[in-house]
């Protein structure tokens, strides 16, 4: 049976307990992600490699979330606003394992970087690390008020950082047609574009989750052009 109104059953304790979690290891990959970009831009080695421990947190995080939300969901049998909030969390912790993951990535490019005195950092990907913590943050606010206008905003929002992504890939171009000795440091660059532009895609999934758990629309995929003629159609 589906769970009750009443906010001080079990359920509902385990449920608001479940929120708390999700948040926590969302923070930690938002820290991670900033720390990544410091190391970088900062060429700081240490702090590279420090992220790599984090990372494990957020993974068992990740698994031990999954596990609370299947059986939530299959002993509860929950409806509403309550099976909504469920599938918010299982959705949305996948997501925060993989920015993570791409923060751990960037860690890993600034330690291929020699120390010593950074590259001089194309525009576009400047750009783009200063852009996506501020986005990743002004989206944990949106989670935890449920905030629907401010969700919808940053879906919007995530096509500027695709922008940059393409800026960066002439910009990257040019360096290496420009000093074909930077080959290797141009490759990491577009990478690290790469890297930023994914976790602006998951924030904008997580952005339109909230719009779910708040309303129970689902808009993904809105705004994009239809192909006709189905399958292989032009």
């Amino acid at each position: 049976m589906g769970a009750g109104t009443s906010h001080a059953t079990p359920f509902h304790r385990e449920l608001s307990q479940l929120r708390r979690r999700l948040i926590r290891s969302a923070n930690v990959a938002i820290d991670m992600l900033e720390a990544a970009l410091y190391a970088l831009w900062h060429l700081d080695h240490d702090i590279a490699r420090e992220i790599r421990a984090r990372d494990d947190f957020v993974d068992d995080e990740e698994v031990r979330i999954e596990q609370v939300c299947l059986r939530l969901l299959t002993l509860q049998q929950p409806y509403g606003q309550d099976f909504r909030l469920l599938a918010f969390c299982l959705k949305v912790n996948a997501d925060i394992e993989r920015v993570a993951d791409h923060a751990t990535s960037v860690a890993k490019v600034a330690l291929r970087v020699p120390p010593g005195e950074p590259p001089r950092w194309p525009v576009s990907l400047v750009e783009m690390g200063d852009r996506v913590p501020v986005l990743a943050h002004e989206l944990l606010r949106a989670v935890l008020d449920e905030n629907v206008d401010a969700a919808r905003l940053l879906v919007r929002g995530d096509s500027v950082i695709d922008t940059l992504d393409k800026q960066l890939f002439r910009e990257v171009t040019e360096w290496i047609n420009a000093d074909p000795s930077m080959a290797e440091i141009g490759l990491l660059t577009y990478r690290l574009g790469r890297e930023l532009e994914r976790v602006g895609d998951l924030l904008g999934n997580i952005a339109e989750d909230v719009v779910y758990l708040a309303t129970g629309e689902i808009i993904r995929h809105q705004g994009k052009p239809r192909h006709r003629g189905g399958p292989g159609g032009t």
